[in-house]
């Protein structure tokens, strides 16, 4: 009987699962849950199933006598009930039932003018049966065993009396704080009600001292109002402390005093500083929390750029977007204003995902804003423009719609982008490329690149990530090649070239982590070993690096040259498999992989720069031997220094300056020298 009970539920449970996934599925209709205990006076439950042509029938039962068993199917009502039955058609294969009683609740009593109230605390406790039926014939059971307790309401309105509670700045809002267990003795705690004489003689020589423990005393003993002339001294009244009573020793020992300041504008934005608006408000765009969820209220910083993308659920058209043009503190008593630039998306890929629901009516949504780009230009402590790119698109609703947001802070040719060491660049840190501009000279900077493909593994939707330095890595993503495409060798070769080298637009590679965009000595070319008539299919970039110099004795790398190389292979379309005439087809198409690696490499051989002679004669000023740098002590008062404003940091170099003097002539030095002029002309 085990084994059949068990086969039924299992059956019952495959039953369902076909009735969610196949609309057109035919089985035995059954009750879920098929058994309720109820406490509430409404209860509900599903019928799955082949429900065309049911209707239901509601019984109250009573269990027998001799078996204790309850009959479980009733097409018609054997015995009348105070409940509602009424029933909703959800999709084609489901039926919500629901059940609401139709009597009150109320408890009775003398003014209980109710005529069904309930005569004792248990209501209403019975056993009800719901049957579906077909032509007459019960098909399922629900089986609900009701206990539902009256409901016990004030005759009178509530008291209008309010508790005082007393200021915790001067006293304790109880009197026993130490009580801190709710009808448990805490140990220790002597004004604890819940300890018993017998426990509190366990630890009456150890209870809590002062007020925690419920040592109160209503007026301190240096008041001069406590004065006793029992046991106080002739000279009290001279030193006792006359004050208010809210001066007292609790001060602060039941109260923390926690208050949110507004935010203050700074007055020059320094790096990590959030960004105010002219209303003195957090300059804010949507962001990535620490765990991944997006905030969309996350305060811009200064000099912090960021890239994040915020993924929801679209049921419907979402609501405009807010004014963008705002007003935006500068960082020197000045705003500048956010301007404004619309484009359209035409690649869809990046924003949205297909929904799994159907719709029969697709609504169209309008210039929904996908994406935000933000650049922000600085100059010292203060900004000097703001532009945003407002890309929208028109979708379809329902869909997943990832909206991205990010924002560059560019100064002048370069960007604010961290540096990738100091001097020398430090593993995991980006490698620094850059193009050189034959009009002004200036080196813009560009980025070294690999693949990260998508989701369909294509190079045309692969996105891009940055060469790390000291981390060899390879990536690819696949290029459809047809038959036509393999008679064309040189076209193709081209096209497959260009799709490795838009990975290094750069030109130029930084030998250092931290670059000088205006030497051109210090971003060495890029190599190639050339090409031969094979289809490039890898780029190679080949880094070598190497250890120069130190500072503070720590060990400086850095990049020595570099190598892009290409590595060709034969492509060859795979269609014969043994069919006559496989490849007349010029349609015919296959993936081909196109992969892309780094690799570092460190050279020991090479040697450090040769040492001038000053540097060898004069060890104490070597910046590099030593903590104190003293050919770089009034480096804060040189236009390099851009920490502050150079008004700032003359101001207080000069008040540096005053000091030191100040205290050559009036210290021990200067009146030693002032001594011995004296004796001298004497």
């Amino acid at each position: 009987m085990a084994r059949l009970s068990s086969s039924h539920v299992v059956f019952q449970f495959i039953c369902i699962i076909i009735v969610l996934l196949n609309d057109g599925a035919i089985c035995n209709v059954v009750f879920q849950p098929a058994f309720i205990l109820a406490s509430a006076p409404r209860i509900s439950s599903f019928l799955v199933g082949n429900v065309s042509g049911i209707s239901f029938s509601l019984t109250a039962v009573s269990s027998s006598n001799a078996t204790g068993s309850i009959p479980t199917s009733f097409c018609r009502p054997v015995a009348q009930t105070k409940w509602n039955l009424s029933n909703e058609l959800i999709g084609k294969n489901a039926i919500l039932v629901r059940l609401s009683l139709n009597r009150s609740l109320q408890l009775c009593g003398n003014e209980t003018s109710v005529p069904d109230c309930c005569l004792e605390p248990l209501c209403l406790q019975e056993t009800l049966v719901v049957s579906a039926c077909v032509e007459e014939i019960p098909k399922a059971s629900l089986v609900i065993q009701t206990q539902i307790y009256a409901q016990i309401i004030p005759s009178k309105p509530p008291s209008e009396n309010k508790t005082f509670i007393p200021n915790q700045v001067f006293e304790p809002l109880g009197r026993c704080p130490c009580d801190v267990s709710p009808g448990t003795c805490d140990i220790r705690c002597c004004c604890d009600q819940d300890c018993s004489q017998e426990v509190l003689r366990l630890f009456a020589t150890q209870c809590l001292p002062g007020p925690f423990g419920g040592n109160f005393s209503s007026v301190p003993e240096y008041q001069c109002s406590a004065q006793s002339s029992e046991n106080d001294s002739d000279w009290f009244p001279f030193l006792c402390v006359t004050s208010p009573s809210d001066n007292n020793p609790f001060l602060g020992l039941f109260y923390n005093a926690l208050r949110m300041t507004p935010p203050v504008p700074p007055i020059n934005y320094r790096q990590g500083d959030p960004i105010f608006t002219k209303d003195e408000q957090y300059f804010t765009i949507p962001q990535n929390s620490g765990l991944g969820q997006c905030v969309q209220n996350a305060p811009v910083a200064f000099l912090e750029n960021f890239d994040s993308q915020c993924v929801r659920r679209l049921q419907s058209c979402p609501s405009p977007s807010d004014d963008l043009r705002v007003d935006v503190k500068d960082g020197w008593g000045d705003t500048v204003t956010v301007s404004v630039v619309d484009e359209v998306a035409n690649d869809l890929r990046l924003f949205l995902s297909d929904s799994p629901e159907s719709i029969s009516v697709p609504r169209q949504c309008g210039n929904v804003v996908v994406a935000l780009r933000y650049t922000l230009y600085w100059r010292e402590n203060g900004l000097t423009a703001i532009t945003v790119t407002r890309t929208t698109a028109n979708i379809t609703v329902p869909v997943s719609l990832t909206t991205r947001y990010s924002a560059v802070f560019v100064n002048g040719n370069e960007t604010s982008q961290s540096n990738s060491g100091n001097p020398g660049y430090q593993v995991k840190r980006p490698v620094i490329g850059g193009v050189l501009d034959s009009d002004t000279g200036v080196i813009q900077r560009a980025q070294i690149n690999l693949w990260k493909p998508g989701g369909d593994g294509l190079c045309t939707s692969a996105e891009l990530r940055p060469a790390l330095f000291g981390i060899n890595s390879t990536s690819g993503c696949m290029i459809p090649v047809s038959l036509l495409n393999m008679a064309q060798c040189s076209q193709l070769r081209e096209t497959v070239r260009d799709f490795l080298a838009g990975l290094v637009p750069a030109t130029l590679i930084s030998t250092s982590g931290k670059p000088n965009f205006f030497n051109l000595s210090d971003w060495p070319a890029e190599g190639s070993n050339g090409e031969c008539s094979a289809v490039p299919t890898h780029l190679h970039i080949h880094v070598w690096s190497g250890i120069m110099g130190s500072v503070e004795g720590v060990p400086q790398t850095f990049i020595q040259a570099v190598e892009i190389s290409f590595i060709e292979t034969t492509w060859r379309i795979e269609c014969g498999m043994g069919r006559l005439n496989p490849c007349l087809n010029p349609e015919l198409m296959q993936n081909f992989p196109v992969t892309s690696s780094v690799t570092f490499t460190d050279n020991p051989l090479i040697s450090q720069p040769p040492r001038s002679r000053f540097s060898i004669n004069f060890t104490e000023f070597d910046c590099d031997r030593n903590d104190v740098c003293w050919p770089e002590l009034a480096f804060p008062l040189t236009r390099y220094y851009t920490g502050e404003p150079y008004s700032q940091a003359l101001a207080k170099g000069l008040i540096l300056v005053f000091f030191f003097i100040a205290a050559s002539v009036l210290g021990t030095p200067w009146r030693q020298i002032r001594q011995a002029w004296s004796s001298a002309s004497l």
